[in-house]
């Protein structure tokens, strides 16, 4: 932040989160400047609106590809109009910031998700200001810590929204604050996503190094057959293709039960879980079973090293993970464990041939037409796996153990590279929002700077 200068006077704000502000800053509650949850006009109920579900609040994004008539949705949804605020207020929504400005309304009215606060702004506010300012650490933390309900269901009251103190500049600051944020940050959005898209792309390649090398393996002159499954296309002549239950001694799961969780106890993985890249989650947000449900549950099935855990449902189906621990868990009816026979497949082996693109199309094709996938236990142990021998195995595991690290190597300098920029942005708007930073004097590039009028 040092290029930007520090407003020449500062006073203290006498709010602890706040510390000092500018000197011509003036403390003011929310309720002051905006309405919390405008009421409901009477309006045509024949009138055709946008509407809004929880799902297309993102932040500073709407998707607005529904359209319902307000007969439909007046009672029992969020009213709201162009230039409202939208905020999501229900946990995890909130904490990931889902907010955004109203704009493009058909009537220009709108009605979504009860789980969305609208704040409409006064002659006293600018509400890209205001969207900026909702953004800003201090008014998350303490939005978040006073979060009431339970688990999933964490709502942030209503009461500290309007009661949040800050500091706010005069009505035609907060539009120049606005306007600077709103250039600057969509400078580092673009820098973001140059990165994801490189992201994508390394992702990509990787998965085809390894899809290539688990089909064709690695000598290009070996003698090749047609593998009977169209997206595996030819196999090396000397390897076989085995369904998945004849090279596994088990593939089982739980009952399909939600034991309650505990603060203590066996951690419980379900498909999210497997989201993490190449890794089972053994972190802290993993839900925690009591060990009594652990043992009723795991008559079936108790997870160990060198099985494969396997997500059959939802967002996460076909994401395949190799349990590298003996760490004591259980994973819920959104996966199955799957033991491999080592004398047939080696664990490393099958996780990789399990988790390409290739079994994906498999697995889709076996849950088209379902509207939740979830595939049952029949259906995974019918996959098809291309196999070679096991001295083959290992040299095709060495190989991408090399090929691949090049590329996780810039994967993950991508990643850090994208975390730095999102941390940049946080603290840009945090500066400009609370006063650290004056940018009363600044211009987009190329244009010339206005003398500054206080």
């Amino acid at each position: 932040m040092s290029k930007y200068p520090r407003y020449p006077e500062y006073k203290e704000s006498g709010v602890e989160w706040l510390g000092s502000i500018p000197n011509h800053w003036q403390l003011t509650k929310i309720k002051h400047i905006a309405e919390l949850t405008p009421k409901k006009p009477d309006v045509d109920r024949d009138l055709k609106c946008s509407f809004l579900p929880m799902e297309k609040l993102k932040t500073d994004m709407l998707v607005l590809d529904e359209v319902r008539s307000v007969r439909d949705v007046y009672d029992g949804y969020t009213y709201f109009t162009d230039h409202d605020i939208l905020m999501a207020k229900v946990t995890p929504c909130f904490e990931n910031k889902n907010i955004a400005i109203a704009e493009g309304l058909i009537n220009q009215l709108g009605f979504g998700s009860s789980e969305i606060y609208v704040l409409r702004i006064n002659p006293k506010a600018n509400n890209r200001y205001l969207f900026y300012r909702l953004q800003e650490d201090s008014f998350m933390d303490i939005a978040t810590a006073a979060m009431t309900g339970a688990g999933g269901l964490k709502r942030v009251p209503s009461d500290t929204v309007k009661n949040f103190i800050s500091a706010f500049p005069c009505v035609e600051e907060q539009a120049q604050i606005a306007s600077f944020l709103d250039h600057e940050t969509a400078k580092i959005d673009a820098l973001i996503e140059k990165q994801q898209q490189l992201i994508k792309l390394l992702k990509e390649k990787r998965q085809a190094v390894i899809s290539h090398a688990v089909t064709k393996g690695l000598n290009p002159d070996v003698p090749m057959k047609n593998s009977g499954v169209e997206w595996f296309g030819s196999i090396p002549k000397s390897w076989q293709l085995k369904r998945l239950i004849w090279i596994t001694t088990t593939i089982n799961d739980i009952n399909h039960e939600m034991p309650k969780a505990t603060d203590e106890g066996v951690l419980f993985l379900s498909a999210k879980d497997l989201l993490n890249d190449g890794t089972l989650n053994f972190e802290k947000d993993v839900k925690k079973i009591s060990n009594t449900d652990y043992n009723r549950l795991s008559k079936k099935i108790k997870p160990r090293r060198n099985d494969i855990i396997y997500s059959r449902i939802g967002a996460a189906l076909g994401k395949s993970r190799l349990v590298e621990t003996d760490i004591k868990f259980l994973v819920s009816y959104s996966c199955c464990v799957i033991r491999p026979i080592f004398e047939l497949v080696l664990p490393k082996y099958l996780n990789l041939v399990l988790d390409t693109d290739l079994v994906l199309t498999e697995a889709k094709i076996k849950t088209n037409g379902i509207g939740v996938p979830d595939l049952g236990l029949k259906e995974i142990g019918r996959f098809p796996i291309p196999l070679p021998p096991i001295d083959e195995q290992k040299d095709i595991l060495s190989y991408l153990e090399t090929k691949l690290k090049k590329m996780d190597r810039l994967i993950s300098k991508s990643v850090k590279s994208v975390d730095l920029m999102k941390e940049r942005r946080v603290a840009l708007i945090s500066a400009a929002v609370t006063g650290k930073i004056d940018v009363r004097n600044w211009q987009p590039e190329n244009q010339p700077a206005q003398a500054n009028a206080s």
